[in-house]
């Protein structure tokens, strides 16, 4: 069976998608591991690195068109975003 573009295309964004989505997922696991240390020079890597892969969860979620995912990446984005400008001010 030869393959459509657009079904090439699809598989490729699925492709995508799983690299992201575990990227990110161990990105996250690693912030928590911070998180879980209670060292309180060590939170703002926490934040860092949350926020990277929040929104790496942000991106496979538009990937997949899942509105439930995009609200929650995107308003968790929003709120670590604000906590890396806090912690400049």
């Amino acid at each position: 069976m030869v393959e459509t573009a657009k079904q090439r295309k699809e598989r490729q964004k699925e492709q995508l998608a799983w690299y992201i989505k575990w990227f990110s997922s161990i990105i996250v696991m690693v912030a928590m591991a911070i998180r879980a240390t209670g060292e309180p020079e060590l939170a703002v890597y926490d934040l860092y690195l949350s926020t990277v892969g929040i929104f790496g969860w942000l991106i496979v979620s538009l990937l997949w068109k899942d509105r439930a995912l995009i609200l929650l990446n995107g308003v968790g984005g929003l709120i670590l975003l604000s906590g890396i400008f806090k912690s400049f001010i």
